[in-house]
């Protein structure tokens, strides 16, 4: 198997890579072209929790939506903010 050898040079270029992709994802963020809001579905995925679970954040009103035509809707920003008020901070 062959060797590859990694220059400084190498790192510097990935390191320029990587910040701009991080730029990027940056500038997108703050012109606003991420999603505003989300379907069921994909805040499902974000959270990793199951339709139950997203059902009962709904009834018991700590996931603010909006249904539209049968289609329940997700502000991600109000999902952010949700988030960080539960936020649990220990204590070692």
């Amino acid at each position: 198997m062959p060797t590859s050898i990694i220059t400084t040079d190498d790192l510097r270029e990935f390191r320029m890579e990587l910040l701009d992709d991080i730029k990027q994802l940056l500038t997108k963020q703050s012109k606003g072209s991420l999603k505003k809001y989300l379907k069921s579905s994909e805040v499902m995925e974000m959270l990793q929790i199951s339709p139950g679970t997203l059902q009962n954040l709904r009834i018991n009103g700590t996931l603010p939506y909006t249904k539209v035509g049968g289609i329940i809707f997700y502000d991600s920003e109000e999902i952010h903010r949700v988030m960080l008020e539960n936020r649990i901070h220990h204590k070692f």
